[in-house]
């Protein structure tokens, strides 16, 4: 697959795994020689100081690529209205990634309901202040509806797929999907958070996979990213490996 994109939220590199991911260096450095990607998730609980993000970029490779999720102060706080002034100040923290930066993620909070109004706003608001590519992560029921995945088609934002799905259709990717729909020239974002008990459990051989059988369904002009989120135990690098060697990378078990 030409674009695909395998990686964990953070990069911790466990005991279990550690041999590899090895070498010298940091564990960002030595985790980006194997793993393509990354999920910035502690952008979520506190702003990062641009020197940071700079620090991180400059510990990776060229075709390293990472994503950053937006402040819950944006999310959830402000439920997404009246945040010019949050918005402008992460993005410009997050800036200092350069082309490391590849996808903000927007993750919502299970109790915010679908409001055209205000997402089609928050929508415009992001795409004025930015280049980069965007995609949702919602949890509530209603915006699982044909209204909600116009309207985020219409904003090219790509609504995640995630696993455990909260509602059926949140097991695959949705909203923008290219003019195709087909994935070509989008982001089909995957956050797998682990089941049966979120951010604990690992993922089997069959799972993987069966995951793995269904990125060939796309696009080879889609962009695809599988972000393993299952990391409370360590499952999420030894899940990584093993779906890197499943989809033709170099690591073997």
């Amino acid at each position: 697959m030409p674009d695909l994109r395998i990686g964990t939220a953070a990069w911790s590199i466990p005991r279990a795994v550690t041999q590899a991911f090895p070498g010298d260096g940091s564990h960002l450095q030595r985790y980006a020689r194997v793993l393509n990607c990354a999920e910035i998730n502690t952008s979520f609980y506190r702003p990062h100081q641009p020197q940071t993000y700079a620090r991180w970029a400059d510990a990776t490779p060229n075709g390293f690529r990472f994503s950053v999720k937006l402040p819950r102060t944006v999310t959830h706080d402000a439920a997404l209205r009246g945040t010019r002034e949050a918005l402008v100040k992460f993005l410009d923290e997050v800036a200092a990634l350069g082309d490391r930066l590849s996808v903000l993620l927007i993750q919502l909070p299970p109790s915010l309901a679908f409001e055209a109004r205000a997402a089609s706003a928050f929508f415009r608001l992001l795409a004025r202040l930015t280049d980069t590519p965007a995609v949702c992560e919602p949890r509530h029921a209603s915006w699982f509806t044909p209204q909600a995945d116009r309207l985020m088609n219409a904003a090219r934002i790509g609504r995640v797929a995630v696993d455990p799905a909260r509602h059926p259709d949140a097991a695959l990717p949705g909203g923008w999907l290219g003019s195709d729909s087909d994935g070509s020239h989008a982001i089909l974002y995957r956050r797998w958070h682990g089941s049966p008990r979120m951010y604990w459990s690992a993922y089997d051989a069959d799972w993987l996979q069966s995951r793995a059988d269904e990125l060939l369904r796309w696009s080879e002009q889609a962009a695809q990213w599988c972000i393993f989120d299952n990391t409370a135990s360590g499952a999420a690098a030894d899940n990584a490996l093993d779906f890197l060697s499943l989809t033709g990378g170099v690591h073997s078990s």
